[in-house]
């Protein structure tokens, strides 16, 4: 099983003039760049990365969504200009065109005062009758530029090139769903008893599917501290992995919501499990370690929540539920890379067979 490719997040590197002669100093790699200095003593990112490996990894997720955001921005103006340039006018002409003109249309006096009724004002109809306009002609317009920029995005090839920051999670010796060695790798912090993981199971399950053979899945543990039954369930799901039961514990948890350990033994002898060798285990704690290294594993990422996912490194920032379309992005998006990948690998070898 491979482990997931580490950080690299973006680092501008610069090369130094020294004033005195023509020649240049060597330039700095990301790990040899020096972060600080103590006492006369020069720390590199690559002594913060040794101690703390995670330590920088959701700020730089952070500064790569927000250069996402921008990027994308900047793809939407250039679709817009090469649109105008093609119809002879403006960018503003373009948007007038095909937004403002088609993006609103003034609703009756009828329907501007249902609006009214929802505001929360003193002020008389008359007196807000302008700014309710307002309101709903900026709503309308925003709605269908962002409807002619999909358009146009939708008949362009739009390949996002800026690398994004990858964690490195180990993932050896992990129960694996999937084929070992598939192009996409999609890790998940979660915890069993956490309401939004248990409405994503599905979502996962559809991706899993729809995706067969194209990637693995590795579940790893995150306990909630206000969750009292989450950390044992994670060590019975461990404790049926001894006896290559893990996924059937992991999937009976989520659908029956059982916790209590009696219900746990009662799944392990119904999954003919040796049921005194799983009580053992369960009841003395065995796999205890195994939970609390994982937990502390989503500590040192930073991870506020669950469910968190990983796809091949990359995060999906959690807020409650992840959707099949955001999971499908990224997996489409990392299945580009590894196809762009093998064709370049393809051209090199060929290119070495030539010589």
């Amino acid at each position: 099983m491979k482990a997931l490719v580490a950080f690299c997040g973006l680092t501008l590197l610069s090369t130094l003039a020294v004033a005195a002669s023509d020649e240049k100093k060597p330039e700095q790699t990301p790990s040899s760049s020096a972060v600080a200095e103590v006492d006369g003593v020069t720390l590199t990112m690559a002594d913060f990365e040794a101690k703390r490996p995670a330590g920088l990894f959701q700020a730089r997720n952070n500064f790569y969504d927000a250069e996402r955001k921008a990027v994308d921005e900047f793809i939407n103006e250039y679709l817009i200009s090469k649109e105008a340039r093609k119809e002879g006018i403006t960018s503003e002409q373009l948007l007038d065109r095909h937004v403002n003109a088609a993006g609103f249309k003034e609703p009756s006096e009828e329907t501007l005062r249902v609006y009214y009724e929802g505001v929360d004002t003193t002020e008389p109809f008359e007196a807000v009758r302008g700014k309710i306009l307002e309101a709903i002609r900026t709503r309308r317009i925003a709605r269908a530029r962002s409807s002619y920029i999909q358009e146009l995005r939708s008949q362009a090839k739009i390949s996002f090139l800026v690398p994004p920051p990858r964690a490195s999670i180990p993932v050896d010796g992990a129960p694996v769903r999937g084929p070992q060695g598939a192009p996409v790798t999609i890790v998940e912090f979660a915890d069993y008893e956490c309401p939004y993981c248990q409405q994503i199971q599905p979502v996962v399950d559809k991706l899993l599917s729809d995706y067969q053979g194209k990637i693995d899945f590795v579940f790893k543990d995150f306990p909630l501290p206000m969750h009292s039954h989450a950390e044992v369930a994670a060590e019975a799901a461990h404790c049926a992995q001894d006896q290559g039961k893990y996924w059937e514990l992991h999937d009976f948890l989520f659908s029956s919501r059982e916790y209590e350990p009696a219900k746990l033994k009662d799944a392990a002898h119904a999954m003919n499990m040796d049921a005194d060798r799983f009580k053992q285990c369960l009841d003395g704690g065995a796999k205890a370690n195994v939970v609390k290294s994982q937990f502390e594993e989503s500590q040192a990422l930073g991870l506020p929540g669950t469910p968190a996912f990983f796809v091949n490194g990359r995060l999906i920032n959690p807020n409650g539920t992840v959707s099949y379309a955001t999971l499908q992005q990224l997996v489409d998006e990392e299945l580009a890379i590894a196809a762009r990948e093998k064709q370049r690998s393809g051209a090199v070898a060929q290119a070495e067979r030539q010589k």
